[in-house]
């Protein structure tokens, strides 16, 4: 089909959705696309990073937090989240991010860098694989093209739907730009159509585009007679829409939008973040407006930096959102808003999440849509920074007009005001905005900083409270049920005052460690040897003689593996064994980097391992390391000799180094046989538990000298 174009005019290259059933990604594409993404352009789509020497940090995007935990390795192109453990490749954080699959998060990638795609069919079996949430996003696909369609190319989409666009003054690039649409006043055009197309209706409904009857069963339009903004995630997949009317029926809702589904979480979504996140990042701040029209107009003005919060008041995971790109956000509102009292509460949980806020009052009889009409990027971004102010000064202003004389008022608005500080988490912030207050309020700034104080301790102590009815409560469950499962502790209970994830005290390694009891060190040790198979197990090391006396190449996997089996020796935890022995099947093959190889492993036990061993803040062969570990997964070529010279010393010091805590276990097991009562009344099998001691210790005296140390005798 390649070539050709669909029903709405669109070539089938751009329709990856629409044939994502059909078709899969070949092995040699994948490899290609996996090879060609760039962590950092990837990641940045979405995370606002900042260099740190020569990797990336930034706000992780799976947990809140506000110390920043998340950390980038261009040179190996993964990310690692020293909080919450998330981590992979390119292809991983969309999966994880988006909640895409493998094969669609490929052809993100094919598209940002270009890619063409080789394809095979898929099989029926595969083709059922397919999840629930993929078949909403084709949906909504499918329904945006409908809707821009019928916009553009019938007589009622041009004489109502663009005719209104264009009464509101959009150009018709805005218009594409916003993929803007139109849906025929027809009870059911748009459920026909698709059922026409094979969608089915159970899916139509699931996706919010349908409604189905409840008295005879039949599916209608959704958004009939309306003129549509398609809501998109961060990566621009459609997952909602919101229609606008265009009659003036009393009954009829002025927007409606898509409701809840398995892909459009209304409190985490905001109308223009896929088009705003690069112009939030560049100019390090966010406008956040009222309605969709806001957003489009001031883009049409030339000022990007801007979303909307879909119809909802403004929520914790919108913020957070935010947040990825910028610390800093303004609000603007109308000049005669009756709204923005009733906004109050939702700005104080962006100063909650540390984000600094101000906010601009439009001129009377002015929206921002009407006033980006006026004016262009020049003059309103001059506006706003003529007129925004800090948010505790434009709160105390507000509420002071309502004050007047009266004591009781006044008291309850210094309580109101001393509450939102009271959110801040930053020392230094609250600081600045008490002594503000102090000015505004004409009060001894003393008296504000005890009350703020007295408050946050108030809170400290109910969250802890809260947290020991929780811890008691799990404590009678697993009482009541002792067969349960139910954890009685619970994680400590974030404050306001600092964040409890500490990255830089952490190393995601201590994870595997503390899982270990009496094998603890010997479980380090075998956890260097992986490390440096992880990293290294293509390199050739060593030139050895086959079976048939023919020189072979020996690999840094092959080494340690065969060392290993020699002594008969494996690893304790089976899954870096079986990585060990999938390794050395697939170490000769041409082109082939143990690194890459791991990180993009279809298992994700494999991955996340390999992922941690790849990004651990702790060098795990010490100076050794340093010396071997220059290579990145992508190595430059011309850089084999002084680095395999590393190898070589480096690869037989950790196995003997992990023989020798191997020996000395067994050697502590054996002393522990020759104090038993029992051994002692059996001349004959204490004469062999001894020669297996004196075996023991040769071998350790051995390795001591090749490790070049001291043996102390035992």
């Amino acid at each position: 089909m390649r070539g050709t174009e669909n029903y709405f005019g669109l070539s089938y290259e751009n329709c990856a959705f629409f044939i994502t059933f059909a078709v899969m990604i070949d092995e040699s594409t994948k490899n290609r696309i996996l090879d060609t993404a760039q962590i950092v352009d990837v990641v940045s789509e979405f995370v606002q990073l900042r260099r740190r020497g020569v990797n990336y940090i930034g706000l992780c995007p799976f947990h809140n937090e506000r110390t920043p935990s998340f950390n980038v390795n261009p040179a190996r192109g993964i990310f690692k989240c020293f909080g919450c453990g998330k981590s992979g490749d390119a292809a991983r954080f969309l999966m994880e991010h988006e909640q895409m699959t493998f094969p669609e998060a490929l052809r993100w990638l094919a598209n940002k860098y270009g890619i063409q795609i080789e394809e095979k069919e898929m099989t029926d079996e595969e083709r059922q694989s397919q999840n629930k949430r993929e078949s909403l996003f084709i949906i909504n696909q499918f329904a945006r093209d409908w809707f821009q369609h019928q916009l553009r190319d019938t007589d009622a989409g041009r004489s109502i739907g663009l005719a209104y666009f264009r009464k509101r003054g959009f150009r018709d690039d805005i218009i594409e730009k916003f993929q803007l649409g139109y849906s025929p006043d027809i009870s059911d055009a748009l459920a026909k159509e698709a059922s026409a197309k094979g969608y089915k209706e159970e899916n139509l409904v699931d996706a919010g585009v349908c409604i189905r009857s409840e008295s005879d069963g039949h599916v209608f339009d959704r958004f009939r007679g309306r003129v549509m903004f398609p809501i998109h995630s961060l990566s621009g997949k459609v997952v909602g829409f919101s229609g606008r009317v265009l009659t003036k029926e009393a009954k009829a809702a002025k927007y409606v939008n898509t409701p809840q589904t398995e892909v459009y979480l209304k409190s985490e979504e905001l109308y223009g973040i896929w088009l705003a996140k690069s112009a939030i990042v560049k100019n390090d701040k966010c406008f956040l407006v009222e309605g969709n029209t806001d957003v489009v107009s001031m883009h049409q003005a030339g000022v990007e930096n801007v979303v909307a919060s879909c119809g909802t008041s403004l929520t914790t995971g919108q913020i957070r959102k935010i947040h990825r790109f910028t610390n800093n956000i303004t609000l603007i509102y109308d000049g005669d808003s009756a709204g923005i009292h009733a906004s109050l509460r939702g700005i104080d949980m962006l100063l909650e999440e540390g984000m600094a806020v101000k906010v601009v009052l439009l001129p009377d009889g002015d929206d921002p849509d009407s006033f980006a009409q006026k004016h262009n990027a020049t003059e309103f971004q001059q506006f706003i920074e003529d007129n925004e102010v800090d948010f505790i000064r434009f709160k105390t202003n507000l509420l002071l007009k309502d004050v007047g004389n009266d004591p009781f008022k006044r008291s309850n608005l210094i309580k109101d005001i001393v509450n939102s500080i009271c959110v801040i988490p930053d020392e230094l912030s609250r600081s600045t905005n008490i002594s503000i207050c102090s000015q505004l309020l004409q009060m001894d700034e003393k008296i504000i900083v005890n009350e703020v104080n007295s408050i946050r301790k108030a809170k400290r102590e109910e969250k802890q409270r809260a947290r020991e009815r929780e811890q008691e409560r799990q404590a009678n469950i697993s009482a009541s049920n002792p067969g349960s499962d139910v954890p009685v502790d619970l994680p400590e209970t974030k404050t306001a005052e600092a964040d409890v994830t500490q990255p830089e005290e952490m190393s995601s390694l201590a994870l595997h460690f503390n899982a270990q009891t009496q094998g603890s060190i010997l479980y380090k040790k075998e956890l260097l040897l992986m490390s440096e198979m992880v990293r290294h197990g293509e390199r050739v090391i060593d030139v050895v003689d086959d079976e048939q006396g023919q020189e072979r190449p020996l690999t840094v996997a092959e080494c340690i593996y065969y060392d290993m089996k020699n002594d008969e020796l494996s690893f304790s935890e089976p899954l870096m064994q079986r990585m060990t022995e999938e390794l050395v099947q697939h170490v000769h093959e041409e082109g082939f980097e143990a690194s890459r190889f791991f990180r993009n492993h279809a298992d994700p036990a494999v991955s996340g391992l390999a992922i941690d061993l790849l990004t651990d803040k702790y060098e795990l062969s010490q100076s050794f390391s340093a010396k071997s570990d220059s290579s990145s997964g992508k190595e430059e070529p011309g850089k084999s000799s002084s680095d395999e010279l590393a190898l070589k010393e480096v690869i037989p010091h950790l196995l003997n180094d992990y023989k020798m805590v191997f020996v000395e276990e067994e050697i502590k097991q054996v002393k522990s046989q020759l104090k038993s009562p029992e051994l002692r009344n059996n001349p004959e099998q204490m004469q062999s538990v001894m020669e297996n001691y004196n075996e023991l210790l040769a071998i350790k005296r051995e390795l001591a000298k090749q490790l070049g140390n001291r043996v102390i005798a035992s």
